[in-house]
């Protein structure tokens, strides 16, 4: 059963910009982790601050495997070449965990 995970980061206004252009350098940084199927980076449009990061997985080993490789090291590597990591752009960060239960798509696809 499919498992998803929402990371939902509380980005202020002035701080949008640099997290959308983080999350499109690190393109195609998930897409080839066993297991992965799907992510979507999700901007506030009214009425909150937070961006959702939505993946879903194969299964929670999957998620796991990639949290504990991949993802891990990415977050422990410095800037280019400063040894220091930037400044979070968000301000505060929850992870959601979903099982997928019922799942629908467009007719006749």
């Amino acid at each position: 059963m499919s498992v998803v995970k929402i990371n939902v980061l509380t980005v202020p206004q002035e701080q949008r910009e640099t997290l959308e252009k983080r999350f499109a350098s690190r393109a195609n940084a998930v897409e080839g982790s066993d297991g992965f199927e799907w992510f979507e980076l999700l901007r506030p449009v009214e009425g909150t601050d937070d961006y959702l990061v939505y993946t879903r997985w194969r299964d929670e080993a999957s998620f796991q495997a990639w949290m504990e490789g991949p993802m891990k090291a990415a977050h422990q590597g410095g800037g280019a070449g400063s040894g220091e990591r930037p400044k979070p752009a968000a301000s505060g960060s929850t992870v959601w965990s979903f099982e997928v239960v019922q799942q629908a798509g467009p007719a006749g696809a």
